[in-house]
């Protein structure tokens, strides 16, 4: 009875598990049923919605283009506006450009109607101006080319007399104008520039404490004083000067080179052919080292900058040049000086006036030494060594072998003349000096009428006297500016040369 129990129950179990089996499955497919409704109800909402949110973005692109095309539709019946009214200005301008050339057209016709009718007269005034002319010959019985030839000449000679007059008159004028200036510049210059003068020869001389020394010198049989003038180029001269050797030669850095060797060589004692070469090569060294320290320590002195090692160099061998006797390193430091100070006074720039002025005569210190002019060797050697452009015409210039370009050129030649004719700055051979105012009073007496002529003051007046007969009052006036031209153009002088024409008439009678 129990076991039946159990197994009913396990019946009623298995039945009622079958029975929720198909209960919760129809509740599931009911559930299934209810979400898939919901989910088709919430798919067509959004789908309503999403179509009526493209309707509204269609209809917002659709007025935005309406938009744009009407606005473009604006600006192109603008830009036609503007078309048809230049294509009325255009025609405008081409209606009155017709009317213009029509009229000119017009004024052209007439022109050349008028200017046949100008021909035609012209040539009758010609043949009235021949007919005329022919009357005026038969009756004066000269031809209109020499009447015309002597109406020039009388023409040109009273134009010359006038001309000079004027010329004496514009020259007096500016004489009084700026003469006192320009003296008051110069003289201001000059004082300003105190500069020492020393007049150096050809030879040196090597001071000795005793003359055995001079037999240590000559050596046996003068192999010393050989073996010294091979070495150096110096001629020595041993004579009966008491204490003293001379060395003789044009080129003062030999010289040098030959005092400073000597001076070793006595000093250590040892004197002979291969000491001597091994002294000299050391001295020769030393000079040249010298050399480049003379020229930076002349350029730093001048407060002069950014020179070329080869001009530095150059400068320094001026120190061992002269010109005319005058130190060559001391007259461009002078010039240099002179130069800035008047470029200052004439408010030019005085830096690259002194600059052009101590390389004015870099020309005549080089180491080949061609034959051309010191000033135009001077100017290319600048010119290469990349100097500015005024101070190489400045350098060319100053003796007139170029064209001066540029204001600074005539202070560096006016400068020169200072420096050089400074008293006792330089010295001229008596029988140089002797021919040059021969060759100024020669100059003069070769032109017609001159009587006698003076060269006074040592050459730098020149006075002509002329015959009365023969030169009249107004021209000695074109005779002394003749005068003073030929001598600029053919002779060399320094500073200025001053003419004076003088034309007397005398009258003498005697009382008896």
């Amino acid at each position: 009875m129990g076991l039946i129990s159990i197994i009913v129950g396990i019946i009623a179990l298995m039945g009622g598990g079958v029975i929720s089996y198909f209960v919760w499955n129809s509740a599931l497919d009911k559930r299934k049923k209810a979400i898939v409704r919901e989910a088709e109800t919430e798919a067509e909402v959004i789908k309503k919605d999403k179509i009526l949110q493209a309707k509204e973005k269609f209809l917002q692109l659709k007025s935005e283009h309406e938009k744009a095309i009407n606005e473009r539709n604006v600006k192109i019946v603008a830009a036609e506006n503007r078309i048809k009214q230049k294509e009325l200005t255009v025609n405008q301008k081409v209606e009155e450009y017709q009317r213009k050339k029509n009229e000119v057209d017009a004024i052209r016709t007439s022109l050349t109607s008028q200017m046949s009718l100008v021909e035609k007269k012209t040539e009758e005034l010609e043949k009235i101006y021949k007919q005329h002319v022919d009357q005026l010959e038969v009756i004066s019985g000269i031809s209109a080319e020499d009447a015309k030839n002597m109406l020039v000449d009388s023409l040109k000679a009273e134009a010359k007399t006038q001309a000079m007059s004027q010329i004496n008159e514009i020259v007096e004028e500016a004489k009084m104008t700026a003469n006192k200036e320009a003296k008051r510049i110069v003289l201001q210059t000059i004082q300003r520039v105190a500069t020492e003068h020393a007049v150096e020869n050809s030879v040196s001389v090597f001071n000795i404490e005793n003359d055995e020394i001079k037999g240590r010198i000559i050596g046996r049989e003068g192999r010393n004083i050989r073996a010294i003038e091979a070495a150096t180029g110096v001629e020595v001269i041993v004579d009966d000067t008491p204490e003293a050797i001379i060395l003789s030669a044009f080129d003062p850095v030999r010289r040098e080179i030959a005092r400073l060797s000597l001076h070793q060589l006595v000093s250590d004692g040892r004197i002979h052919p291969a000491r001597i070469e091994e002294v000299v090569s050391k001295t020769r060294k030393q000079v040249e080292e010298e050399i480049i320290e003379v020229g930076k320590r002349t350029t730093i002195d001048l407060g002069i900058h950014g020179l070329h090692p080869e001009l530095i160099r150059l400068i320094g061998k001026m120190k061992y040049r002269s010109s005319y006797g005058q130190n060559l390193l001391q007259h461009a430091r002078e010039v240099a000086n002179l130069s800035a100070i008047m470029a200052s006074e004439l408010g030019l720039n005085p830096r690259i006036a002194k600059r052009a002025g101590l390389l004015h005569d870099i020309g005549k210190v080089p180491d080949d030494e061609p034959e051309i002019p010191h000033a135009l060797l001077g100017a290319k050697l600048a010119e290469k060594y990349k100097e500015k452009p005024e101070i190489c015409n400045a350098i060319g210039a100053h003796h007139d072998e170029v064209e001066m370009t540029t204001l600074f050129a005539p202070i560096i030649q006016v400068c020169d003349a200072i420096s050089g004719a400074r008293p006792g700055a330089r010295r001229e051979v008596v029988d140089s000096y002797i021919k040059r105012l021969k060759d100024l009073e020669d100059l003069a007496l070769s032109h017609p009428g001159v009587i006698k002529t003076y060269a006074i003051q040592a050459g730098r007046e020149l006075r002509v006297i002329v015959g009365s007969e023969k030169v009249s009052d107004a021209e000695i006036e074109v005779l002394s500016n003749d005068i003073a031209q030929r001598i600029q153009n053919e002779m060399t002088y320094p500073g200025q040369v001053k003419i004076t024409v003088i034309r007397e008439t005398r009258s003498v009678s005697f009382a008896k």
